[in-house]
């Protein structure tokens, strides 16, 4: 790409000189001049040719002079790297320019070795600029992109060092979290499209702003499900305890949700939340164009299939054991012996629960419970009715206590 000047100066033999003296230059596609005769023809040349890189102007001239051009110059968003020439005599004049932001000078009569040399003195100063300006702008758009998936702390570290994405792919210890809008294939089929836009915008907006509060990381949303990760891109040595603690804050924000579109009149479905701890491989994923930063391997599908699993128990989320283990203090209720879709063996599965809930006597009742389940004890199934008698939306224990009616025994859950 050549070096676009533009000169500047009333004399109407110079242009000549110039094109002369630099014929080569240009004749190798390194130079390309453009001559305006005073400071009003070169503002117009300029509107008129976007692609200028810099200026070289006379201080003396009709109309509008070198310091005025330079001051307007000086105003506008990108500043052109501005040459100044005047006669040896002015240096006051010189002074100024040099003040206002002038790159350089030469004096009159011009010394065209002089003017080659500072014009390619220039040219690496532009290049230095651009350089600049490029890396600038790709560290924006990298931020910005990086904005899709990560809190904004996170955002501004990983855009000072993109190693840490992982480009080829790597595996790390995470924590994976699904969510999920119960009926809202439905839901989409019922609504105007202006309506369920503002629905879903707002839905989005408050659940990745929880997401990013505990420094997760959304590696996808499709529709109204998203997929967060815990402990990618950077190690989070507390991701189970994050990803519970975000879950509980999902549930909060979205069950408000619901009630607010309630007002509304919109119906919309709860919130199921699944979430899973253990290896994965994670990266940026895809083809020169795209990419998408996610993980893939047994852990994501699982904390998918628990996600899915709140569907038959009745519960808004569901968390394995691998993930209660490596919490410091973990608050719930047990579920049962899960065997996921397309799995052979069981998993132990939880309901996590807030503090003051699981000080509640119902959840004290719901743990008597479900330990005669587990022991096998025919006490089981009073229990379970004593639950569902006192609280009637508990939807685990009215869960358990349909199995046992049906014939049902033990913790083993085989989910279809």
């Amino acid at each position: 790409m050549p070096t676009n000047i533009l000169v500047v100066d009333d004399e109407p033999d110079l242009e000549a000189l110039v094109l002369q003296k630099f014929r080569r230059q240009i004749g190798a596609g390194q130079i390309s001049f453009l001559f305006a005769r005073d400071g009003i023809d070169a503002l117009s040349m300029l509107s008129e040719n976007p692609g200028v890189d810099m200026v070289v102007s006379d201080i003396n001239m009709p109309r509008m002079d070198g310091l005025s051009l330079l001051a307007k110059l000086q105003e506008a968003d990108e500043k052109l790297s501005t040459v100044i020439v005047s006669a040896y005599g002015d240096m006051a004049n010189i002074r100024i320019a040099m003040n206002r932001g002038a790159f350089d000078f030469l004096t009159k009569p011009i010394d065209f070795v002089d003017l080659e040399t500072t014009i390619a003195k220039t040219i690496r100063h532009i290049e230095v600029l651009r350089q600049a300006r490029r890396r600038q702008l790709e560290a924006e758009r990298a931020h910005a992109s990086l904005l899709r998936y990560f809190s904004p702390n996170l955002a501004q570290q990983l855009a000072g060092d993109g190693s840490i994405l992982g480009i080829a792919g790597e595996r790390r210890e995470v924590a994976s979290l699904f969510t999920d809008i119960t009926g809202f294939t439905s839901l989409v089929e019922s609504l105007e499209a202006a309506l369920l836009a503002e629905l879903l915008n707002e839905y989005l907006a408050e659940l990745t702003n929880v997401v990013f509060a505990y420094d997760g990381t959304v590696a996808k949303i499709v529709g109204d499900a998203i997929h967060v990760l815990f402990g990618a891109p950077s190690d989070q040595p507390d991701h189970a305890d994050r990803a519970v603690a975000c879950a509980l804050d999902l549930d909060k924000v979205a069950e408000a949700l619901r009630a607010r579109w309630f007002e509304r009149g919109v119906k919309l479905g709860e919130t199921r939340i699944g979430v899973h701890a253990g290896p994965a491989i994670v990266g940026s994923f895809g083809g020169g164009r795209f990419f998408d930063y996610t993980a893939y391997g047994d852990t994501i599908n699982t904390a998918a299939r628990l996600e899915a699993a709140n569907k038959q128990l009745g519960t808004r989320i569901c968390i394995s054991r691998a993930v209660a283990d490596q919490m410091i203090r973990f608050c719930g209720r047990p579920v049962g012996d899960l065997v996921l879709r397309g799995k052979s063996d069981a998993i132990r599965a939880f309901e996590p629960l807030t503090e003051e809930a699981c000080g509640e006597q119902a959840t004290i009742n719901y743990g008597r419970a479900f330990s005669k389940l587990e022991a096998g004890d025919p006490g089981a199934m009073p229990a379970f009715a004593a639950l569902v008698g006192l609280k009637s939306d508990d939807r685990l224990a009215e869960f358990h206590l349909r199995r046992l009616l049906n014939g049902a025994a033990g913790t083993r859950i085989d989910l279809v």
